[in-house]
């Protein structure tokens, strides 16, 4: 048997309110030995801070696996539309580990 015949289908069920989505224009990520804390924020110009809107929490295994999922559709939507810039420039995103300035209320 291929594993592509071995794989099961998942039916998603998927409301109209988590349809809607939630913006955010701001992503933190902190993570423990047991999992990965993804905080969804939206920052407004000239605000003070930023308030997260959204948390979700993985496991290190869907962590990475997300990490690839994520990578993988970056690439296909810059083969089709071109490279995404980064405003922030190289140091836009910090090293692992780095304080990043922002703080939890």
């Amino acid at each position: 048997m291929s594993d592509k015949n071995s794989q099961k289908r998942i039916t998603v069920d998927l409301s109209p309110e988590v349809a809607e989505g939630t913006y955010a224009n701001l992503t933190l990520v902190t993570y423990s030995p047991a999992e990965f804390f993804v905080d969804f924020a939206r920052m407004v110009p000239g605000a003070p801070k930023a308030k997260v809107h959204s948390r979700v929490i993985l496991t290190p295994q869907s962590a990475k696996a997300l990490q690839k999922l994520l990578a993988a559709n970056v690439e296909r939507w810059e083969n089709i539309h071109g490279e995404i810039k980064l405003s922030g420039g190289p140091d836009m995103v910090p090293e692992a580990g780095s304080d990043t300035g922002f703080q939890a209320n």
